[in-house]
């Protein structure tokens, strides 16, 4: 499969992520690193309200969230799903913790991946364990984006 196989989208919003295809890339590259293969990704941008619909609806959870991933794998070795990433969560989050927006995208869609890859974040040491691996991803970023 090529890089044309992850996709992005908004819902509920307008956002159109920039490098795209140097994006593709890097998410491949790190699917790829775990020792896996990249299927279908979609990458979905949308409001609080929208992503906490979700919440509700799937996790029967009440709390805003910034990631809510649904794994369609079906294949051994290789992760398909849909990514859903709340911007306003993000945008606030970059603020709380002094990062960039572009740098706070990046840590979500990654975590949103890794969850795909089999990570979990449940106990205080799974947590800790996933930041660590995002931090390693995060410093693999292509310099162009």
């Amino acid at each position: 499969m090529g890089y044309d196989n992850i996709q992005f989208f908004s819902e509920d919003i307008t956002y159109t992520l920039r490098k795209k295809q140097a994006i593709r890339q890097w998410i491949t590259e790190i699917v790829n690193q775990e020792g896996k293969k990249t299927g279908y990704l979609n990458f979905i941008f949308c409001s609080d309200s929208y992503l906490q619909l979700f919440n509700r609806s799937y996790l029967h959870r009440q709390a805003l969230t910034d990631v809510i991933t649904f794994d369609y794998s079906d294949s051994e070795g290789i992760i398909s799903g849909d990514i859903y990433l709340s911007l306003e969560r993000i945008k606030e989050n970059a603020r709380k913790y002094r990062v960039s927006l572009k740098d706070e995208i990046h840590r979500v869609m990654i975590h949103g991946v890794l969850h795909l890859l089999g990570y979990v974040d449940k106990s205080i040491e799974q947590k800790k364990n996933i930041h660590r691996v995002e931090d390693k991803y995060l410093t693999l970023r292509p310099l162009n984006l």
